[in-house]
């Protein structure tokens, strides 16, 4: 139903180069389409309307599936940690305590170092796009970062403000 070309031609395109995770989203209803989306690929098939809540506990378990993403899971960077399942952060094996919202902007740095994310894209990766704050909170949680994460918060080498574009953790 889509204009030109449907989801499972386009599936078909997608793993002809690639085994990454699919989802369809769709208004077809019938247990031969939902078969056919399957049997050409598809991890999971959501059928309209759909709660936003379930879709986003789908790709939770899809990615965690996929990827390996676990309780376990460590993010490291030089002498810093992050531990997903328990939420902690580590500076040369020491913890240092974090809120809710400086472990969803440290996630979004580990997944994307070296890479310049503006407030927006962090808002998106950090916490998702029903996020109710204001974009400026980012800065106040980047500047609480630095603190414990920077040696001088002042001369920042591991969270990096780019200018005119937004923050970079790691790199240069």
């Amino acid at each position: 139903m889509m204009p030109g070309i449907d989801g499972f031609e386009v599936l078909k395109e997608i793993r002809k180069i690639s085994d990454v995770p699919v989802i369809m989203l769709t208004a077809k209803k019938e247990e031969i389409d939902r078969i056919k989306g399957f049997e050409q690929g598809a991890d999971d098939y959501v059928l309209k309307p759909f709660s936003p809540r379930e879709l986003m506990g789908r790709i939770k378990v899809l990615l965690k599936r996929v990827y390996h993403e676990s309780e376990t899971m460590v993010y490291r960077y030089k002498d810093l940690s992050l531990h997903i399942g328990s939420m902690k952060l580590y500076k040369n094996q020491e913890e240092i305590t974090i809120t809710s919202a400086e472990y969803g902007l440290l996630c979004a740095f580990f997944k994307n170092q070296g890479q310049v994310l503006s407030r927006e894209q962090l808002i998106g990766l950090a916490y998702g796009q029903n996020y109710d704050g204001y974009d400026r909170n980012v800065d106040s949680y980047i500047k609480r970062i630095r603190q414990k994460i920077e040696t001088d918060p002042k001369a920042p080498e591991i969270l990096i403000t780019k200018y005119g574009a937004g923050y970079m953790f790691g790199g240069k």
